[in-house]
């Protein structure tokens, strides 16, 4: 569970970082720029550590597909961004492979348990 939970601070973290790249392109200020280096770097960080025991590609496939559909509604609700239809059945399908990938390494981790591996 500890590892699920760093995945998921993971996911906030690159979901702040990549939120800032937009605050950071509108203003003079260097906050954003500096937000966004923290916050992608700390969820690097925080990807790492969670990979010790989730698999890598669920982990990497949750970390990204997760934070893209976020990312996408945050900048529909705070940048005014469009959702078109089109966006929302790639969101759809995005969110469809991200549970097959998790679903097919639990099925994988049930046989080898089976198998003695």
């Amino acid at each position: 569970m500890f590892y699920w939970i760093l995945l998921a601070l993971a996911i906030v973290a690159e979901i702040t970082g990549t939120l800032s790249l937009k605050w950071a392109s509108q203003g003079d200020s260097p906050a954003g720029f500096i937000l966004m280096m923290v916050m992608i770097s700390l969820s690097y960080i925080l990807l790492a550590f969670s990979v010790k025991k989730i698999a890598l590609g669920v982990a990497y496939a949750m970390w990204e597909g997760v934070g893209i559909v976020l990312i996408t509604l945050f900048s529909v609700l705070l940048f005014n961004e469009s959702l078109s239809v089109n966006k929302i059945i790639g969101l759809v399908i995005l969110l469809s492979g991200i549970a097959l990938i998790k679903t097919g390494t639990r099925q994988q981790k049930a046989q080898e348990v089976q198998h003695g591996v």
